[in-house]
Order: structure tokens, then sequence, then C-alpha cells
């Protein structure tokens, strides 16, 4: 009996001793919490199980939305990828850059050489300059280890680079698209890559990598504070499912082709990397000490669900620029609450920054806002103004939302207005009715785009 009580000791006081260690760890670090961002690509507003998905199924994802705070009206930078990405690493407005559009294949390029803007011909050559602000950066001098798994698409070359912008692991690929199984943007520019290294090329689903990298990464930073940046390129072109390799590589004629069903099965994979990542927090003892955040960088494409919203991707419509946002952290944020916070994606740099405790340098002035005070219920709902612009040679668009009323000039044809409370789904333009707030958001519009042209640009990209 006394021998079978000491060898039951000797199996449990180890496994004790984790608990209670990993337990002493978090309450030493309640003031540093660890943040996971995971970042989709094209998610339609109405794909998630939590947003009202039928057809889609993403279980981890709900059980985010269960445990914290939804967000019904929040916003992405920009209605396509780079300006998006640029405002959430910057944490102010992308036009400031230069980034009104997405790098790649439709994007019109220009920079300034001796005084003058010329065209830039090579669509792979521009990128954030490092001497932009970066939320790693900042992080990183806040004592957190810093680690980015996915699509970067602010820069292909090495200058530009993930690790050149404060993340100390970086996985993934650098374009704004690439071949789930090869690799290789269409134009068979390789873009994965392991830090500054070049992966040699395994035929692996994207997806599963960087769940995998992503796990990884909280397992061995557990120990200390951390920010995990998961940026998947799924749901974006190709729509390549998981699980069959030897897929045909992409080209751009076939970057389209798909079904609504290899869609959800792409979603899908990355709702099971989210469960991953949860388990493993958990695995480790550090879920309580852990703000998850999960949104999309514009809205969905031709094969997402919008709804109730109108329009879609590369336009400025609620379609194009409305995104999901949920927010997780136990114990800190309210669980099962839709907050009806206006809020964007460069909001979030400043709430990261905050929650972690982050000096930030003199001089750098963040143009998104810390939201934390409003989702614990220490304040009250703000009025906010938010702004977007796409200035294309083949499409331009003007948008401004103020509290329940938007503004859109669409082409310089006519000018809309509609209040989003009532008709979220914007059919009914109540321009005549209130001329007065169509003057006032006017206003505001020009009053931020004399701001944002007068920065020194060194590139612009439309």
């Amino acid at each position: 009996m006394n021998l079978s009580f000491s060898i039951l000791r000797a199996r449990l006081l180890p496994c004790l001793c984790l608990v209670v260690a990993a337990a002493g760890l978090a309450a030493a670090r309640g003031a540093t919490p660890n943040i996971v961002f995971i970042l989709f690509d094209d998610l339609g507003y109405a794909d998630l199980g939590c947003y009202g998905a039928k057809d889609i199924r993403t279980p981890h994802i709900d059980r985010l939305a269960r445990e914290g705070v939804k967000l019904d009206n929040f916003y992405a930078n920009a209605p396509v990828c780079t300006p998006t990405r640029c405002g959430f690493i910057t944490g102010r407005w992308q036009q400031r850059v230069g980034f009104e559009f997405a790098m790649g294949f439709a994007g019109e390029q220009v920079r300034k050489v001796n005084g003058q803007w010329v065209k830039e011909p090579d669509m792979h050559s521009l990128g954030l300059p490092t001497t932009q602000p970066s939320i790693a950066k900042f992080l990183k001098t806040a004592g957190y280890a810093t680690g980015a798994f996915g699509k970067w698409h602010l820069g292909y070359k090495d200058e530009f680079n993930p690790t050149r912008h404060g993340f100390d692991e970086y996985f993934g690929e650098l374009l704004g698209h690439s071949d789930y199984y090869q690799h290789a943007y269409y134009d068979g520019t390789y873009a994965l890559r392991d830090g500054l290294e070049p992966v040699k090329h395994t035929g692996r689903y994207l997806t599963d990598m960087l769940n995998e990298r992503a796990v990884a990464f909280v397992r061995k930073h557990a120990r200390e504070p951390f920010f995990l940046y998961v940026p998947h390129l799924a749901v974006h072109v190709p729509w390549q499912v998981p699980d069959r390799p030897g897929t045909p590589m992409v080209t751009k004629e076939s970057m389209y082709e798909g079904t609504r069903a290899d869609y959800a099965a792409m979603l899908e994979r990355v709702d099971a990397g989210v469960g991953m990542i949860l388990a493993e927090l958990e695995r480790q003892g550090i879920a309580e000490n852990t703000l998850v955040v999960l949104s999309s960088d514009n809205g969905g494409e031709r094969l997402s669900d919008n709804r109730p919203l109108f329009n879609h991707k590369a336009t400025l419509w609620e379609g194009g620029i409305r995104v999901p946002c949920v927010l997780r952290w136990p114990g800190k944020l309210p669980a099962g609450r839709t907050i009806k916070q206006m809020g964007i994606t460069m909001d979030l740099t400043a709430t990261f920054l905050a929650a972690a405790g982050a000096k930030l340098p003199a001089g750098y002035k963040p143009d998104g806002m810390n939201l934390l005070p409003i989702l614990l219920g220490q304040a009250p709902e703000r009025e906010r103004t938010f702004f977007w612009r796409i200035d294309r040679s083949n499409r331009k668009q003007w948008a401004v939302r103020h509290g329940k009323w938007k503004y859109l000039n669409d082409g310089n044809t006519m000018d809309l207005l509609y209040d989003l409370e009532a008709d979220i789904g914007e059919r009914r333009s109540l321009t005549y009715v209130y001329p007065e707030i169509v003057k006032d958001l006017k206003a505001r519009l020009k009053t931020w785009q004399d701001e944002m042209d007068a920065s020194d640009r060194e590139f612009v990209v439309r």
C-alpha cells in the first residue's frame, strides 16, 4: 500500500508542479498578456457561424465569439489587402505611406525620382519602408517575442521582409497571392520564405504549414509575453482545397476557378488552425492571459457571402469594407456580447499596444483608438469618423462614415447618403432629405484628404 502510494505520488507530483507553475506564471504576468491576431483574407461578412453562416462550419471561431466579444460595426482600413495590412502594422492611415490599393498585377505604381513621379514597372519592387512605425518593433521594446506566419504583402524584397519590421520569426508567402501547394505567384515568382530564406518547395498545403508554425511559436514562447500574428492567405484566390497535392499550378487564367464548396473547405481549415492555437494555449496554461482577435483584411470576393451588406471587395460599399471582428480575453472581456461600437483595423494596433503597456516613441501619433476601455465597460461608446478612398484609373470612390451616416461618392456621378442603422444594405439614398449632412461629411472628407495628400511619400500604389 505504501509502495503504491509512493509510486502514485512520484507520478502525480511532476504534473501537479507543472499546473502550479503555469498558474503562478499566469498570475505573475497578468499585466502583460499574450496577443494573438488571426487575419483572414477576403472573408465574407456572413461566412462564419457566429455571423450567420449556414453552409460553413466554424466551431472554433464560434467558440471565440461565445466566450468573448463580437463587433458588428467593424471595418477594414481599406477594401483590398496591402493598405489594410499597412494600417495594422503602422497603426496609421495607409495613405500616409502611399498605399492606396494593393500591390501586384492590378496595382498602378509610381515612385518619386529626383522630385518627379515616374511609373514603376516592376510589380514586385515596392514595399513598406523600415522607417515607418511597426507594432512588432513597439512590442519587442515592451519585452515581447514577435512572430508572423502567413501572407505579408508589404514587400517582396529582403529589405521589406517582416524580420526587418520587428518580427523575430517569419514564415509565409510574401506576395498578394500564391499557389497553395507550389507557393509561387501566377507569374512564377517564388514567394515562400522562412525569415529571409526561400523555403524548398515541399508541395504541402500552405494553411496547414501556417497552423503548425503558429502552434509551435506558442509552445516555444509560452513562458514569456508573445505577439503572434497569423495573416492567412485563405480564403483568397486561388481556390485550392486542402488534401489535394498535385493540384495544377495556378495561372492568371485559372485563378478564379472554384466553387463555394471549395471556399468552405479552405475556410474550415483555417478554423481548424484556430482550434489548434486555442488548444495549445490551454495546454500551456496561458489561455486566461491571452487576448485572441480574429478579423479580415477586407470584404468578401465572388464566392463569399456578404449578406446583408451590398457589393464586395475592392469597392467602398459596406460589402467591401465592413468585416467580422471577434475578441476573446477570458476574465477580462465579457463573454457572449455583441458591441455596436465602430472600430477599424488600426484600432487593433492601438488596442494591442495598450494591453501590452508598450511605451510609444516620441513623435509617434497613432490614428487608431484603443478600444479596451469600451470593450471592458469602463467607458461609453464613442462617435467616430472613418474615411476610405479608391483613386484608380478605372475606379474612383470616396466614402465617409460618421455615426450612423455614410456618404459615398461612386465615380463622381452623384452624392449618396445612407442611414446605416436603418439601411445596412445601402438601398435608399437620403441625399435629398438631409443635404446639410451631406455637406458636413464632404467637408470632413476634404479635410482628411488634404492631410493625407500632404504626407511625405516615396511612392504611391493605386
